[in-house]
């Protein structure tokens, strides 16, 4: 198990070090002139050369590069220095930013693939048991109705419903109403911080206020692990083994914990494909329901022309997917050890 780790762990490096080298030549092909952003269509020459030695740019693509890698940490430090730059915007740190608004997406996604994983798997499971039945031309429909529908229009359907009309949903202005005071910050996810600093008031708040978004991407993600877990648990109830248990007449609740050890193995490569989508997907979600997370931030940071605030936050979303996949690998390993080997 040590050496598949050290292997996922070092391919993961490279694809981020491939990544990184990649995304910093890309947008720098883009038809976008930062500094003309920043000191406007009119600047004189004088002001305009300025302002490009002080982003940097004005020395070769390499070189920027290799501050950028932290090659030259007398320039600035770079990633080797545990440094994602300083926003052109703003002039605070990256890192800084992103450990503010990362932790709001985070929250958000981990809760409604729980919800979504919790929902589906009894459902899929149904669906298996008794195939070509009305539970599972009805599981069948729902999965493919969940899976192509559009996360933000339910987004606004429930708010029309559950807050305009029902009065049973707060209004979609963030984590917390204007009128909250958020705890000091311990961790970073206000959930977890309202629990250690012992303001229930705030966790109860900012759980209502993540209801809606919740339930709309557990619906739309819930789709395609219904569809999995189906096909799997299907796929699992016609093997050799299973057919062996039955003939030797092992209980009905045996073989479907057997089977569905052996449906959940492939089932959680979607799951981490799918949260790695919606990470950096849930930007629409984040739109509707005035949640402040890295969605929105990217979308900010693209509009600026913000170059170190895209990468660092294309970097560190692939390093959060990265650590995912790593970990459901480990599960994985954990349901079949045959393939660790």
């Amino acid at each position: 198990m040590l050496k598949y780790v050290s292997r996922r762990v070092g391919v993961g490096l490279l694809q981020l070090l491939a990544l990184t080298i990649a995304v910093f030549f890309i947008i720098r092909l883009l038809p976008a002139d930062p500094v003309a952003r920043l000191v406007g269509m009119n600047a004189s020459p004088e002001a305009y050369a300025q302002a490009e030695q002080q982003l940097g740019l004005h020395r070769p693509l390499l070189t920027q590069l290799g501050v950028y890698l932290g090659f030259d940490p007398e320039i600035a430090p770079g990633l080797i220095q545990a440094s994602l730059g300083v926003s052109w915007v703003t002039g605070e740190p990256v890192l800084k930013e992103i450990g503010t608004f990362l932790p709001v997406t985070l929250q958000l996604v981990t809760l409604a693939f729980v919800f979504a994983f919790v929902l589906s798997v009894p459902i899929g499971m149904a669906g298996a048991l008794n195939p070509g039945g009305g539970a599972d031309k009805g599981v069948f429909v729902y999965s493919l109705f969940a899976g192509s529908q559009p996360e933000f229009w339910w987004g606004l359907l429930l708010i029309y419903l559950c807050f305009f009309q029902w009065g049973i949903a707060p209004a979609p202005l963030g984590l917390l109403s204007p009128l909250t005071s958020a705890p000091e910050p311990i961790t970073g996810f206000l959930l977890v911080d309202a629990v250690l600093r012992g303001r229930f008031d705030v966790l109860h708040e900012a759980l209502s206020h993540l209801v809606l978004p919740v339930i709309c991407l557990s619906f739309v993600v819930s789709g395609p692990i219904i569809k999995m877990i189906r096909q799997n648990m299907m796929r699992a109830l016609q093997s050799d083994f299973i057919l062996y248990g039955r003939s030797i007449g092992l209980p009905k609740k045996r073989i479907g914990r057997y089977a569905l050890r052996a449906a959940m193995a492939p089932s959680m490569t979607i799951i981490g494909i799918l949260y790695g989508f919606m990470l950096s997907g849930a930007v629409l979600i984040e739109s509707v329901f005035s949640l402040n997370g890295i969605g929105q931030y990217a979308i900010r940071s693209v509009l600026n022309f913000d170059y170190p605030a895209i990468q660092g936050v294309v970097l560190v979303i692939a390093a959060v997917s990265l650590v995912i996949y790593l970990l459901l690998d480990l599960i994985q390993a954990a349901i079949d050890p045959r393939i660790v080997y």
